[in-house]
């Protein structure tokens, strides 16, 4: 169960606190399956798996939950042919036009009867709390994505003043800095790809894949103005990632180092296989997310924020 990509949001010490009766809180928030006439659902699944009763997975200081979401696929296109061919019948039988109140009035009773068919697609977002330290991770990089995660959770806690990150220092500018320099942070290392962009609107964008970012023609593009927006980095050699502009973590890759810690005993199930993967997880991205706290300057909020 390794995260692959990091939106992060920051929590304050008073509201880790009230995280201790989490599972209740979650418990009347759980997904249900979605009825024949709705269009989707969302809610709470157990870490576990689709089927298991328990919604939060803790190991120390470190909760794991699971955001779900059932919608059922029924294509625009699919609705506007079967409103075509209706109308079609309608119009050779009775010899006139419809107006838009009954066209309208057609297309809900064509979506009522079409929907209870429809294919159902589940999809599920991971998310952890760092109690001790006061991050919130979330397994995406869609920032709209992330903020409705975060909405649900507040709604099933009652409140939740979890804040999106606000840097001290520019991302952009930092980034932009250190291919200049050809220097980083210790403890980094540089990856293979980057995004550069004119900052200027509709600006040119270059986008470096499986490259040596210390080349001069990455430093040319830099010297005509263009800055960073992603940037490939490598964290003490155990893990890989692109780190944009907005601070989201993308293509997170746990590197051979941290996987050969796993051992190779098969675990003794799969409630012992997640235990010993997210206790792993969280240890390794706690350095990474000290890191960046320290890097760009992102402060835990205070009881007042």
């Amino acid at each position: 169960m390794w995260f692959r990509n990091l939106t992060l949001f920051r929590f304050s010490e008073s509201t880790a606190r009230s995280l201790k009766s989490l599972e209740s809180k979650l418990e009347p928030w759980r997904l249900r399956p979605c009825g024949p006439q709705e269009r989707s659902r969302v809610g709470f699944v157990s870490p576990y798996g689709r089927g298991e009763e328990g919604l939060v997975h803790q190991v120390g200081d470190y909760a794991l939950a699971s955001f779900g979401r059932e919608e059922r696929l029924l294509p625009n296109a699919v609705v506007k042919d079967e409103i075509a061919a209706r109308l079609k019948k309608f119009s050779e039988k009775e010899r006139k036009k419809w107006g838009a109140k009954q066209r309208q009035r057609l297309r809900d009773e064509v979506i009522a009867e079409l929907l209870p068919r429809a294919f159902v697609r589940t999809s599920y977002v991971s998310v952890y709390f760092a109690k001790k330290s006061g991050w919130l991770v979330v397994d995406t990089a869609r920032r709209k994505l992330a903020e409705e995660v975060v909405s649900q959770l507040r709604r099933a806690l009652g409140t939740f003043p979890a804040l999106p990150l606000t840097p001290e220092e520019s991302p952009r500018a930092l980034m932009t800095d250190w291919l200049i320099r050809g220097k980083l942070p210790a403890g980094l290392a540089w990856g293979d790809e980057c995004e550069l962009r004119d900052p200027v609107e509709a600006g040119a964008i270059v986008r470096c894949r499986r490259q040596d970012l210390e080349t001069d023609e990455v430093r040319e593009h830099l010297k005509s103005g263009k800055q960073v927006f992603q940037l490939g980095l490598v964290f003490e050699d155990r893990i890989g990632f692109v780190l944009g502009e907005d601070l989201a973590v993308r293509k997170l890759t746990f590197l051979d180092a941290v996987r050969n810690e796993l051992g190779d005993t098969p675990p003794e199930s799969a409630r012992a296989e997640l235990d010993a993967r997210f206790a792993l997880m969280t240890l390794e991205l706690e350095r990474l997310l000290h890191q960046l706290e320290q890097g760009f300057g992102l402060p835990r909020p205070t009881e007042r924020t």
